[in-house]
């Protein structure tokens, strides 16, 4: 199980790291395996400035759908436009090519709540 240190987590399987005012999301390594083959990635929330812990968007699988839950409150600023022809990205990469949203992080963003990589590991029992 892939779970990089230099990452924050949450209770929800998603994973998110900020640069500056800009954070990257995306879901773990190990959501992507429970979830199986991804086949849709759906963010229609760009441009919408969303609060900690409300949903940004869903990913269907073979099996199931799950909604996505924003870690950190800001604003949508981009989507990962390559998971729109390959959303298996998701599967292959989720550290990496497979990224999903850009977010503009709001200035009064709470980063609590957010686990690390120790924390989320034993999350999950890893």
């Amino acid at each position: 199980m892939n779970i990089p240190s230099n990452l924050k987590y949450t209770k929800d399987h998603e994973w998110v790291i900020i640069d500056g005012a800009i954070a990257t999301i995306g879901i773990t390594d190990f959501a992507q395996k429970e979830l199986g083959d991804i086949v849709y990635v759906d963010v229609d929330t760009v441009g919408e400035t969303i609060e900690q812990d409300a949903v940004f968007g869903t990913v269907e699988a073979v099996k199931t759908v799950s909604d996505l839950f924003l870690p950190v409150s800001g604003e949508i600023i981009e989507f990962n436009e390559a998971l729109d022809t390959e959303p298996e990205l998701v599967n292959a990469d989720p550290y990496g090519k497979g990224w999903m949203i850009k977010v503009e992080v709001a200035e009064d963003a709470s980063l609590e709540g957010l686990l690390s990589a120790e924390q989320y590991a034993d999350l999950i029992g890893a």
